[in-house]
């Protein structure tokens, strides 16, 4: 008896140790309102020109918030369903009030083997339904692992489409592989082609796609207002979080090299330097579990302007990172426990709009 209580005891106190880790200061002088309630889990949204809201849940529905009311699109593809993966990230083309395209990622069966795998489609809507549906990109092969798909949408200044697909649970397989899927980002035009200055159309046997690699699973990514490069997260294992700035044709080193460590606590690699592939920006020890990545762009919210923020899942904040000369110089948690934040974007308003898994979408207001 003696015995279980001591490892109960022991149990409780690594446990509280392990969140307790997470030192970032608690900033209280902030607050939300719910605008969007009753979401399971928000994966991805984007604001409409007029203002309405298109938004992906999870478990396989598009929902066109607008007048207070939840519509439902329907047409949507098979959707494969399974532990991370199901219908995932959303945008909208550049120039959508002339031509109506939206760009969503999913994990789709469609293909060879069992499972599934990332997935990006367009389609426009007409009567609260998909017309003119375009597979544009689907990852192979398939999977049943129900881990690390991606898989963010972001446009850049010169309208190319950039998406992430995770490394699908094969670590030491893919995101090192230029010929296979899965730890990359990649970059297409518009309609899905692949652009001919892609880095690695020329060579032998790689998917032509691939912009950049050695990625483990990246669930944030976004245009940075000021510079126009293309920021990314993605999430270590136990540790090793990382922000990345993602350039044409790099290794980003996983998993040869890495801050962090197996779950088991058991070490991945001895290294986190090599010759040939990127440091990470800023990386978190102890893992965050990052997803969703937003930058404060408008003058809604004082000296916060020109910060990044990212959510975090594992411990259910908003995490402001107050960037300086490309560095992350400072961190503090906004809304501090309103649950796990899965998706961030800055709404035409300019306020910052917050996807949070069993609540809904949320305005950050500070006080």
């Amino acid at each position: 008896m003696k015995i279980k209580t001591l490892s109960l005891y022991l149990f409780v106190l690594i446990s509280t140790l392990s969140c307790a880790q997470d030192k970032n200061p608690i900033n209280t002088k902030n607050t939300h309102q719910i605008i969007v309630p009753e979401l399971n889990n928000p994966w991805g949204f984007v604001f409409l020109p007029d203002g309405s809201i298109l938004i992906n849940e999870k478990e396989g529905k598009i929902i066109h918030y607008t007048n207070n009311k939840k519509i439902e699109i329907t047409g949507l593809p098979e959707i494969y369903v399974r532990g991370q993966g199901g219908l995932l990230d959303i945008a909208l083309h550049p120039d959508f009030k002339n031509n109506g395209w939206i760009y969503f990622s999913y994990a789709s069966p469609k293909g060879e083997n069992n499972g599934g795998n990332t997935a990006i489609m367009r389609a426009k809507i007409k009567n609260n339904t998909l017309i003119n549906k375009q597979l544009l990109y689907k990852a192979e092969p398939n999977t049943t692992k129900g881990q690390h798909f991606g898989s963010r949408i972001v446009f850049d200044k010169n309208g190319y489409l950039f998406f992430t697909i995770g490394e699908r649970g094969a670590r030491d397989v893919n995101p090192q592989d230029l010929s296979r899927d899965g730890g990359k980002v990649y970059r297409l035009n518009d309609d899905g082609s692949v652009p001919k200055d892609n880095p690695f159309i020329n060579t032998k046997g790689a998917k032509k796609a691939i912009w950049s690699y050695g990625h483990r699973n990246p669930q944030g990514m976004e245009l940075n207002p000021d510079t126009k490069e293309i920021w990314t997260h993605e999430h270590g294992p136990k540790g090793g979080d990382e922000i990345n700035i993602i350039q044409k044709g790099k290794n980003y080193g996983w998993p040869v090299i890495t801050y962090g460590k197996n779950y088991s606590g058991t070490s991945i690699t001895d290294k986190t330097k090599q010759k040939g592939m990127e440091q990470p920006l800023h990386y978190w020890t102890p893992s965050i579990a990052p997803s969703g990545m937003a930058f404060i762009n408008s003058k809604k919210y004082g000296d916060w302007n020109g910060s990044l923020l990212v959510g975090s899942l594992k411990f259910t904040y908003l995490d402001r990172c107050e960037i300086k000369n490309g560095k992350v110089v400072k961190e503090e948690r906004l809304l501090d426990g309103i649950g796990r934040v899965r998706s961030i974007e800055q709404g035409p308003d300019g306020f910052i709009y917050v996807g949070v898994e069993n609540l809904g979408i949320v305005k950050l207001i500070r006080e």
